[in-house]
């Protein structure tokens, strides 16, 4: 079984997938989500991921491989030590110099978020190019993948709950509200004018720059939304055609699954060390 980890600016999102076979391809098994661990120390995590393991019945000894994207670089190596000390094993991070089969097409290849290579090569292998896709997490991604597969760049703003806590802690007179979809648009109290601001804002966020790109790319482009906000605006959107909430675990998969020999020499290479040593 591969474990499959996201490590986002907010949460942290785990899928077991039993592998492929040439009958069937990978399946997701189960998947976890727990808050970023940025205040936890080594035992707290390790005993958060085995607790998960034993809630659901799993056992750990299944798991044969394990990658992770991470956009949290200060507690990359928080992971990599609880990995290896509750699976025995090195994690294969998403980094530069790991194999993705996505040409990066940017000035600076080298500073693109791990998580926006992952949601590429996975919406590419699912539903081809052209393709943008809308991240709608912490911060709100649009990524624009060629119809060749190439990523050609995208744009960045400012997440919904982040312009949410924005407005509400500079605002002395501003309650925090519940983010939904409003039942009508010209609101007649504060907390649905609130609500209608931020609801239709970020649609309008989202179909104004979409529209812009694909106006450049062509009209055969699909938009693809994933991330914790995906749901709740896709359904009002003119743009977004396709939810797809398993995206960049998906990716993380697909990752590891093309990184398979440097997985295989690593694996060897510390059998060997700790062979060496045995001696």
């Amino acid at each position: 079984m591969l474990l499959a980890i996201d490590v986002g600016n907010t949460n942290t999102v785990m899928g077991l997938y039993r592998p492929a076979t040439p009958e069937a391809p990978a399946v997701q098994t189960h998947c976890w989500r727990i808050a970023t661990p940025v205040q936890r120390t080594l035992d707290e995590l390790r005993m958060i991921v085995r607790g998960m393991f034993t809630m659901d019945g799993v056992d750990i000894q299944t798991v044969t491989g394990i990658a992770i994207s991470s956009v949290v670089p200060p507690i990359d190596s928080l992971f990599r030590d609880v990995i290896e000390k509750l699976f025995g094993m090195k994690p294969l991070f998403v980094e530069p110099g790991v194999k993705t089969g996505l040409p990066v097409l940017t000035d600076n290849p080298a500073e693109v978020g791990a998580d926006r290579i992952v949601n590429c090569v996975a919406a590419f292998e699912r539903y081809g190019g052209p393709t943008i896709v809308v991240d709608l997490g912490t911060a709100t991604t649009f990524d624009v993948i060629s119809a060749r597969g190439e990523f050609l760049g995208g744009a960045i703003a400012p997440g919904l709950g982040i312009s949410a806590d924005a407005l509400f802690n500079s605002a002395a007179r501003l309650s925090r509200v519940n983010i939904r979809k409003p039942l009508k648009v010209i609101g007649t109290g504060t907390v649905d004018n609130i609500q209608i601001g931020l609801f239709y804002g970020y649609v309008g966020l989202i179909d104004g720059i979409c529209d812009r790109m694909i106006a450049e790319l062509g009209p055969e482009t699909k938009v693809i939304a994933t991330g914790g906000y995906a749901k709740l605006l896709a359904e009002s959107s003119r743009t977004i055609k396709h939810v797809d909430e398993n995206l960049t675990l998906d990716g993380v998969r697909l990752i590891y699954e093309r990184n398979q020999d440097r997985v295989r020499r690593r694996a060897q290479a510390n059998s060997q060390h700790h062979a060496n040593r045995a001696e």
